[in-house]
């Protein structure tokens, strides 16, 4: 049961030559009486050159406080929750009416709402699984038992799969890559802060809890205690958060046979017939280093630790539809302690969120058929090739960058393709047996359906017309080896974009989510791959010096944010988000100002277009957040909290300044603004 919540992936489209000509199919502006922005979200008391972000968002954030089931509420939320009632009416007529067309939709999602029908099953669905790891008695023997494992979805040490060579990015190649842990990342094994070390002590007898639910230990405490260890001594090697984000430090390519020599004690060749892999000769070991290490300490450790481990990750992998005191048991867990959420998912969301992740397409396809039509798909094609001229523009002007390099940036914007709404073509679900009052069996199946076409492209050439999210997600990406950015149907509604609705906000949201997957190309990590989606050096020095001190700015900057008590934001860690955020808004004004300068708006709602467009861009990031869930964001994942994603933006725009009349000394006017884009 897979959610994409982020990716980033890439198609070619003519770049328009000028922004008039580019502008030209937007829809113009809504009639007088309809609001041009939320203004029931201001904070009228909020002065916007002191916090922008509570001017834009004060009145949305005490409107919309957390729900108790959930541990942040954002704007990305509130649509998705919309987009989610959709979705959960579909499923409700497909699971009691099915059609040819939705029968294996309303199977999957009428067995994940059968609580009764889990209850009654137990651990029957994963008996045959613990079976096979309690027969492991010699090392060995792992990979048979990782090659069963693997294919339904449990992580356990590391994860294989395919993905675009990097360095011939139209070819997909084996991956081996680092994996197995149970908490969020290798850093909270080894922080020692009182926090920390309470939090592993909870996580420690949550293990102990989920296996005596399994009946796989007898005793719980030695059991927990096992798990820790070896999963702290497989986070040690580990790269950490950071430095994964240099796709430098995860491209290492080798023969099977130096894989094989690097870790002689765990057989390669057994592991990969027992998934049905293809033959291949070289494949990428993202992290070499964690591969040789494991190697070594599963010489050493004993089998019985290995198998306590391995029960673990069976279990936690697969306790979202076990009976509900495991679904309970995880979430205490994962949900209250980690998150700080209150309340469980009423369960008709959670089984709506799996089917969206295991049969994305196939619902997909009955969403977009209700909330997504051609006309929608038009004028975000206009809006993209808006913003693509005004990167292009600014490409050509930039003052820090040489000829040369500009000739290159160029060249991969022109082949930046576009992907919108939905798939071209839909994804066969033929092969995936869906049978109705099996949810567990249904979830394995689904997990192994994705493996088996992850593993079946090895060798195989890159199909770029395939999408990394589903319709309905309210999200977009880009993605660099394909050089495409994609914007689902889900996330091109209200309030990111709004049909008919006002042009300058419309540019301010959904203008500036267009500029930001943009720009993305052209970020600290985007920056290193080419037009074709190859990881290639097409910068010249001086340049790419002077792109490293304009990003060392950004990274400055946020790391002079505080996200919640003692934790700042990481600069590093959000430095490519923050530069698609910075840069994307830029894009969206100048866009607009192009369009403005033949068809001139007027002020609305007592605000003028410019600052019409600067509050549509902080309301898409108003949201509220449990401290729990800040602090887990933070140290974890590349995006910053709303308020510094949006006040960090503004405050290195000088026309935000000029559009609110900000004095030179106020707090959203910095002295040494940061630009890159």
């Amino acid at each position: 049961m897979r959610r994409i919540l982020t990716a980033f992936i890439f198609v070619v489209f003519p770049l328009a030559s000028a922004l008039a000509v580019a502008t030209s199919g937007l829809a113009q502006s809504a009639p007088a009486e309809a609001p041009a922005v939320a203004l029931a979200s201001l904070d009228r008391a909020a002065d916007p050159c002191a916090d922008f972000y509570q001017f834009a968002c004060g009145g949305w954030m005490t409107n919309h406080p957390v729900p108790a089931d959930r541990s942040s509420w954002a704007a990305f939320d509130e649509l998705q929750d919309r987009n989610d009632e959709t979705l959960h009416k579909i499923l409700e007529a497909a699971a009691t009416n099915p059609t040819t067309d939705t029968r294996k939709i309303g199977d999957y999602y009428g067995s994940c709402m059968d609580e009764s029908g889990i209850n009654a099953k137990g651990v029957r669905p994963i008996r045959a699984e613990l079976d096979r790891i309690a027969s492991l008695s010699h090392r060995s023997g792992l990979p048979a038992v990782l090659a069963m494992l693997h294919p339904i979805g449990v992580p356990a040490f590391f994860g294989v799969g395919s993905a675009p060579d990097i360095d011939n990015a139209d070819m997909h190649m084996a991956t081996v890559g680092a994996g197995g842990l149970g908490l969020p990342d290798r850093e909270y094994y080894f922080r020692d802060d009182a926090r920390s070390v309470e939090l592993r002590r909870q996580y420690g007898e949550h293990i102990g809890r989920m296996l005596q639910l399994a009946g796989a230990t007898p005793d719980a405490g030695a059991a927990s205690a096992t798990v820790l260890r070896v999963e702290t001594a497989i986070a040690r090697p580990q790269l950490d958060v950071v430095a994964r984000r240099d796709p430098a430090n995860v491209n290492h390519k080798m023969k099977l046979d130096e894989l094989q020599a690097l870790t002689p004690g765990f057989d390669w060749r057994a592991y990969f017939k027992g998934i049905g892999a293809p033959s291949f000769t070289r494949l990428n070991v993202t992290q070499p280093q964690y591969l040789k290490a494991l190697d070594g300490l599963l010489s050493t450790m004993p089998i019985a630790d290995v198998r306590e481990y391995l029960r673990w990750q069976l279990v936690r992998a697969n306790a979202a539809v076990l009976p509900v005191a495991f679904v309970n048991e995880n979430f205490q867990f994962y949900g209250k302690i980690l998150r700080g959420t209150p309340e469980l998912r009423a369960r008709w969301k959670r089984c709506v969120d799996f089917t969206d992740g295991d049969l994305g397409e196939a619902l997909g396809k009955a969403y977009v058929a209700q909330t997504f039509g051609p006309e929608a798909k038009a004028n975000t094609l206009a809006m993209v090739s808006a913003i693509e001229a005004a990167l292009q523009q600014d490409i050509n002007t930039l003052a820090w960058m040489s000829d040369d390099t500009r000739k290159e940036a160029l060249a991969k914007l022109r082949a930046v393709a576009h992907k919108i709404g939905y798939p071209d073509k839909w994804r066969d679900y033929s092969k995936l047996r869906i049978v109705r009052g099996d949810a567990l069996g249904n979830s394995q199946r689904a997990n192994t359906f994705d493996f088996r076409r992850a593993i079946d492209r090895i060798g195989k050439r890159v199909d770029r017309s395939e999408w990394g999210m589903t319709p309905p997600t309210v999200n977009a990406y880009y993605n660099p080896t394909e050089n495409n950015i994609n914007f689902p149907a889900g996330i091109l509604q209200p309030p990111f974009y709004y049909g008919g609705g006002d042009r300058a906000t419309n540019f301010g949201a959904a203008g500036a989510v267009v500029g930001h997957e943009l720009t993305h190309g052209f970020d600290d990590q985007g920056r290193k791959y080419d037009a074709k989606g190859n990881l290639h050096d097409w910068w010249k020095a001086d340049d790419a010096k002077n792109f490293e001190s304009r990003a060392q700015c950004l990274v400055d900057e946020y790391n002079g944010f505080t996200a919640v008590d003692d934790v700042k934001v990481n600069g590093k860690l959000t430095l490519g988000e923050n530069t698609a955020d910075n840069g994307g808004l830029r894009l969206a004004l100048a866009a607009y100002m192009a369009t403005a300068a033949t068809q001139p708006d007027r002020a609305r709602d007592g605000f003028t277009p410019e600052q019409r467009l600067f509050i549509g861009f902080g309301q898409i990031w108003c949201e509220n957040a449990r401290p729990e869930a800040v602090r887990l964001r933070v140290q974890t994942n590349p995006h910053s909290p709303g308020r510094y994603r949006t006040n960090g933006a503004v405050s290195n725009m000088p026309e935000f300044a000029k559009a609110f009349s900000c004095k030179p000394d106020a707090p959203m006017v910095r002295q040494n603004a940061c630009r890159v884009w």
